[in-house]
């Protein structure tokens, strides 16, 4: 049955992690909300929505209401603070019915229902991998916002079963709601394409990775899988910006010594990324753990040819649209690096096969499904 709400039903979206830097900060769970801001606006659903900001967050969508606060949240310890302390008031001034916390946590005092989204657990499953304080603060938040939360989005099925296992939260609790692709991430122009590359400076044949620097994404074990079948010709493109306990790579590539072979490209602009992409001759994203994977989706909807990791979320991300191997296994990465450059054959059939799989992820739905969830919290 199709659940109805209040027609004055008044949610506030905690939007204090949009950032307006060029940073890493500004990819993954940024764009995630800029995308669900954007779209709820079209959602029917007799819902007025509020966007809670900071004073350095960019500006949301005209239709939504805002409430901008003078505490400036772009640093994390004070963001932490208003989400406890000040929050809570805030949700009452405005008389809010529900309150979603689209990044694993929500105001614990609130004085009305919330939702969460999460979109992975790699904190609690990789904590090596992780700043000890940045660590114990998800680790112990998200365990507490999961468990008082009226509803829980996770981002992919696998997530949903991690959420269940590793916080307690019943899975009925629970609700799957994927990301969407923007429509901007499409096949483009043979023309614009290589207008792109004398720009960049980049060669025919290249193989890309776009994510932030940081363990997680294994980018180490790509960089030797490279290196195994480096010839001189072909390149490695890693575009993101540095996250944390990267300085690794750049000694790896060092030691490597393979001259012009590695090329660290930096932050770059999302709209930006869909001439990255439809540059790339094929796209390798070997991540050790991901709550969903939107750079894959992302690759697949340019028609780039796809390989990705045969673990976590990665193959409900991929579909049947990507080369899958083991990330733990170098010779692995390297041979599916080699066998996707070297066969047109299979090249093409992954990228028609990535072009439909690519097409069932919509922000509009996105929107939609994550309205559901709100009224479902709200009845």
């Amino acid at each position: 049955m199709q659940i109805t709400a209040n027609r004055h039903a008044q949610i506030a979206i905690n939007a204090h992690l949009l950032s307006g830097r060029d940073s890493y900060r500004s990819a993954g769970v940024h764009q995630y909300i800029v995308h669900l801001l954007r779209h709820l606006r079209s959602v029917d659903g007799g819902i007025q929505f509020c966007a809670l900001l900071g004073a350095d967050a960019v500006e949301p969508p005209s239709s939504f209401g805002m409430r901008r606060s003078r505490w400036n949240t772009g640093r994390p310890a004070v963001r932490v603070v208003w989400e406890q302390v000040m929050q809570p008031r805030v949700l009452r001034r405005i008389g809010a019915d529900l309150v979603h916390g689209p990044v694993f946590v929500g105001p614990l005092a609130a004085p009305c229902p919330v939702v969460i989204t999460i979109h992975d657990l790699s904190f609690i499953r990789f904590p090596e991998l992780f700043h000890r304080g940045n660590r114990l603060y998800l680790t112990m938040m998200t365990r507490l916002s999961a468990r008082r939360a009226r509803r829980v989005i996770a981002v992919s099925d696998y997530t949903a079963s991690e959420t269940a296992r590793l916080l307690g939260v019943p899975r009925e609790r629970i609700d799957v709601v994927y990301h969407g692709v923007d429509p901007s991430f499409r096949p483009l122009s043979a023309n614009q394409v290589s207008a792109f590359r004398r720009r960049q400076g980049l060669p025919e044949r290249f193989v890309l990775f776009v994510g932030t620097l940081e363990p997680r994404k294994n980018i180490a074990h790509l960089i030797e899988a490279f290196a195994r079948i480096y010839d001189g010709e072909v390149k490695l493109v890693l575009v993101g910006g540095r996250g944390w306990l990267y300085d690794d790579l750049f000694a790896a590539v060092e030691s490597l010594d393979m001259g012009d072979g590695i090329r660290f490209a930096g932050y770059v602009r999302s709209e930006e990324l869909p001439l990255w992409y439809n540059a790339a001759t094929v796209f390798a994203y070997p991540s050790l753990y991901e709550g969903f994977g939107m750079p894959v989706t992302e690759a697949q909807a340019c028609g780039t040819p796809v390989l990705t990791s045969n673990c976590s979320s990665l193959p409900e991300a991929a579909g049947d649209g990507a080369l899958l191997v083991d990330p733990h296994d170098v010779e692995a990465i390297a041979a599916g690096l080699e066998q996707l450059l070297d066969d047109a054959e299979l090249r093409a059939t992954l990228r028609r096969r990535g072009l439909a799989h690519a097409r069932t992820f919509d922000w509009s739905r996105t929107a939609e499904e994550t309205t559901q969830v709100y009224l479902r919290a709200l009845s």
